[in-house]
């Protein structure tokens, strides 16, 4: 019981963090089409190292508890076991992929954003189970603060070098700055034609995927020149993940779907959106 509460405790510092930043404790919501509207508060690093050094040892603490215990491998090790080719013709991602033996990471294989100068590595397994996927999720977690540690370094140099540009400078799709909105009558007029018709960005339609914690998380969009999209289609892992339990439930113990649900890691809010 005392692990359990140190995690419930280790989890609300974090969300204090993110609230500190952003004002949510369960979404970031910062980010906006182009950047994000304010730079980090004087804290969030030295908040953020403080969590990030306690987090190997409570990883240690969660797998000392668990790994060697006899009912927890007894719901995990050959239970829920997804092969290869089933993997793949669900369109599994993420965690659930490379459980199965796909080395599949799309921030390695179509790097975005920083990942390309990043360096971290991608766990896998071929079991398959529900232990495999549990231990991926606990490779994940150091491999996230590796990155992490990394961008706080790549961050105190962009501060050193005066490069801390938050937003892109694009008056046909980003207002400008509060101050030039309020100062400047060209931008006040950019400004009212955004928020009353909306952007318009150029014909043709784009896809764009990004690996979420629970696999691919990706954003259709067909633009004909207008304010609105012509079409929009999410794709969401935990849509997929669902589908396969179709397959991967029967012949299992009732008590074996809640292990099978867990380390399958579904949000059914993600899939009835």
């Amino acid at each position: 019981m005392t692990i359990f509460l140190y995690a419930f405790r280790e989890r609300e510092y974090l969300m204090d963090i993110i609230e500190g930043y952003c004002g949510a404790r369960l979404t970031h919501a910062a980010i906006r089409i182009g950047g994000v509207p304010l730079d980090i508060q004087d804290t969030f690093l030295s908040q953020l190292k403080t969590f990030l050094d306690k987090l190997p040892q409570n990883i240690k603490d969660y797998e000392d508890l668990l790994d060697k215990n006899r009912i927890w491998l007894m719901r995990m090790e050959g239970v829920g076991v997804i092969s290869k080719e089933m993997a793949l013709s669900w369109g599994c991602t993420g965690p659930m992929l490379r459980a199965s033996g796909v080395a599949w990471d799309i921030r390695k294989e179509e790097p975005y954003e920083l990942y390309d100068e990043i360096e971290f590595n991608v766990p896998y397994s071929d079991k398959g189970d529900n232990f495999a996927r549990y231990r991926i999720y606990m490779e994940e977690m150091r491999e996230t603060a590796k990155i992490l540690y990394q961008t706080i370094d790549m961050y105190e140099e962009t501060v050193k070098n005066n490069q801390t540009d938050l937003m892109a400078h694009s008056p046909k799709y980003i207002s400008a700055p509060k101050i030039d909105i309020m100062t400047q009558n060209y931008s006040l007029m950019q400004h009212f034609v955004l928020v009353t018709q909306g952007m318009r960005p150029p014909v043709g339609e784009v896809y764009i995927a990004t690996e979420s914690p629970k696999g691919e998380l990706g954003f259709f969009i067909n633009s004909q020149g207008g304010p609105y999209p012509y079409r929009l289609k999410l794709r969401a892992p935990s849509f997929w993940h669902t589908g396969i339990l179709t397959d991967l439930l029967p012949g299992h113990y009732i008590p074996d779907v809640v292990s099978i649900i867990g380390t399958t890691n579904i949000v059914f809010g993600e899939v009835d959106r």
